[in-house]
């Protein structure tokens, strides 16, 4: 696969940040002949809450997609025109639960995107009563490594400061249901005295690997008899000296995934700032980023949204059949699949202004 071939220099580049761009990823893939599909896991099983932030993968010859699902209704006031009292983002939970809870749902597709199958992923046997207010694995990635399906995410309940730590979620898939076999936590490299460490990207074709940090890149190397990550990759190219205007550094995203002679993946930039009633408010923004096999960032797109949402959010993409299938939230209230033709991802990476 050859459309990275005009590679450019991306150190020290720096970057004016635009909240607005005239085409969405979606926009873009569909007048290229890609389509979307909405991920609906049916009402009673999740009891008609939020749906986000799906991970996909191809997996024994099967589409298989893990959707989130919260216990709460999140609202983000768009365009600044109905702000809730409360402010601009607000989460609408139930009157007697105050706790921000996750479950996760195992599906799998046909090849027109159909969910053919739906299962609770049933986390008992490994639970513990949970000591945080936020309570469930968040965001898990879906990857096979070492011939076992994981789910990788963050999990801040186990402890009574919020502390998060990636963990790894080996699942088993029976007959009739999906049942979490084995749970690791993940300490980060070095003395393991950060807050939160979340959103690693695992990398599909190397087992145990994350990208933790994108500018400068750091990868690392889970140890799970350990339980603990070592880095093993530090890198001194960045894509920008300073953050664009308001943002936070690049992060990911969904799992890192081999093409041709690099890697890719699709990472998230956030805007956090207080809005007019002086409470919190967000603008999330998107970036393709490709490396070589030797973690040298080699080119990276424009930021974009995917549908032109303040809250997107993406935790999965793999190939299928020529094409890329992208998978994200909006709004923290629905989950969506993107069939992204190559053409699309070419012309964002190749026709970057920076």
């Amino acid at each position: 696969m050859s459309f990275f071939e005009h590679v450019k220099d991306a150190h020290q580049v720096e970057q004016t940040y635009r909240y607005e761009t005239s085409t969405t990823l979606a926009q873009q893939a569909l007048t290229d002949g890609g389509s979307i599909h909405p991920l609906i896991v049916p009402s009673k099983l999740t009891g008609g809450t939020g749906l986000m932030n799906p991970s996909i993968l191809v997996h024994k010859g099967k589409l298989i997609v893990n959707v989130r699902c919260t216990n709460y209704f999140f609202y983000h006031s768009e365009k600044k025109k109905f702000i809730h009292p409360w402010g601009p983002l607000t989460y609408l939970h139930p009157e007697d639960d105050m706790k921000l809870r996750t479950e996760n749902f195992y599906c799998e597709l046909d090849g027109n995107y159909n969910i053919t199958r739906v299962n609770h992923v049933d986390t008992s046997k490994l639970d513990k009563e949970p000591i945080w207010e936020f309570v469930g694995l968040e965001d898990a990635r879906l990857v096979e490594w070492n011939e076992k399906l994981y789910m990788t995410g963050v999990r801040r309940d186990t402890n009574t400061t919020g502390q998060g730590r990636m963990e790894l979620s080996e699942i088993e898939v029976l007959d009739n249901e999906v049942i979490e076999v084995s749970r690791t936590r993940i300490g980060a490299p070095g003395e393991d005295t950060s807050y939160c460490e979340k959103n690693w990207m695992p990398v599909l074709d190397q087992d145990y690997t994350y990208i933790k940090w994108c500018n400068p890149t750091e990868v690392v190397l889970a140890d799970i008899e350990k339980a603990k990550a070592e880095t093993v990759f530090l890198g001194d190219t960045r894509m920008f000296n300073r953050n664009p205007k308001g943002l936070t550094e690049p992060r990911g995203g969904s799992q890192v995934i081999s093409f041709g002679d690099y890697y890719i993946a699709l990472t998230h930039e956030v805007d956090l700032f207080k809005g007019e009633k002086k409470v919190k408010d967000g603008v999330y923004r998107h970036r393709f980023i490709v490396w070589d096999k030797n973690w040298n960032i080699v080119k990276f797109s424009d930021d974009f949204t995917i549908m032109g949402g303040h809250t997107e959010f993406t935790c999965g993409m793999c190939h299928y059949k020529g094409r890329i299938l992208i998978t994200f939230g909006f709004q923290d209230n629905a989950a969506y699949l993107l069939e992204v033709p190559y053409a699309t991802i070419e012309k964002f990476v190749n026709n970057a202004k920076v």
